[in-house]
């Protein structure tokens, strides 16, 4: 590969695609549509090239899908790849210091929010047990509530 080229946008989605391509979300339902749902939320929240190929790996080495050593070889620019580490929570680690990460970061803040309003719709809540929705529905509170992000954004 060429150096000087970052992956394009559809690489990337492709990347992502393949790499989640056996995950399912809580729901059973395919992880790839979360990605998808969070990529265009970032594009309709006005999000750059860079934000939006964050969001398509924003759960990569979270989920082990892809790994830290391929976040850091691959053809991405480093604004990318500081939201990817941003938005990547660590085992154990409490949302107070996940959010602090966030609102450190130039643009992840953005990413999450996208990735939150895809997470809290009630349409994928619905499909969710009794308890789980309860508890993700108070955790996606609390996540919005320490980034300073108005419900329904």
């Amino acid at each position: 590969m060429n150096p000087s080229h970052t992956l394009t946008l559809a690489e990337v989605e492709a990347v992502a695609r393949q790499a989640h391509a056996t995950q399912t979300d809580k729901a059973g339902r395919p992880y790839t549509e979360h990605l998808q749902a969070v990529a265009q939320g970032v594009h309709a929240r006005n999000g750059s090239q860079e934000q939006i190929a964050a969001a398509w790996l924003h759960d990569a080495i979270e989920d082990n899908a892809l790994t830290e050593e391929w976040l850091e070889a691959a053809a991405l620019t480093p604004y990318t790849k500081a939201i990817v580490h941003a938005l990547t929570k660590q085992p154990s680690e409490p949302p107070e210091t996940y959010a602090a990460r966030i609102l450190e970061t130039p643009g992840a803040r953005l990413v999450k929010e996208a990735d939150l309003a895809h997470n809290a719709n009630p349409a994928r809540l619905a499909e969710l047990d009794g308890p789980t929705r309860t508890r993700l529905t108070a955790k996606y509170a609390n996540m919005r509530a320490l980034l300073g992000i108005e419900p329904g954004h």
